[in-house]
């Protein structure tokens, strides 16, 4: 037969005031597309300095200009390119990483509703598939 349970929840017993700090999922995502942006950005970064292009200039500042706003203006950090040759193979996985983090800052910009990154991330998607050969 059923026995009642005769103990408090432990949901009941929890501290009403939690000892950590909650961000809301607004924040969680200004986070998270940010950091998206800043990988995005490393990677333009090396990209430049491999095959010297004012389209992927133009993106770095773009990227960075972005990054910052939802960082509350601080900028993000600037890595040093790694790579001193331009090898077509470091060039292509270069591009497909872009590609794939241009593809994960849409998806968090178009859940954010931020028409400005959505619009930025979108174009970078579509110029690293074109560099890759992906676009139809």
């Amino acid at each position: 037969m059923y026995e009642p349970i005769r103990t408090k929840s432990v949901h009941s017993m929890a501290e009403l005031k939690p000892d950590f700090p909650h961000r809301s999922r607004e924040e969680e995502l200004d986070i998270r597309l940010a950091g998206h942006l800043t990988a995005l950005l490393t990677v333009t970064d090396e990209l430049r300095a491999l095959t010297p292009d004012p389209g992927l200039d133009d993106a770095a500042e773009r990227l960075a200009d972005q990054a910052a706003r939802l960082r509350d203006g601080h900028a993000p950090l600037r890595a040093a390119p790694s790579a001193t040759e331009s090898d077509p193979a470091h060039v292509a996985a270069l591009h497909q990483r872009a590609h794939t983090l241009a593809g994960w800052a849409l998806v968090v910009a178009t859940s954010r509703e931020d028409a400005t990154v959505t619009e930025l991330a979108a174009e970078r998607l579509r110029s690293h598939a074109s560099a890759l050969g992906l676009a139809a």
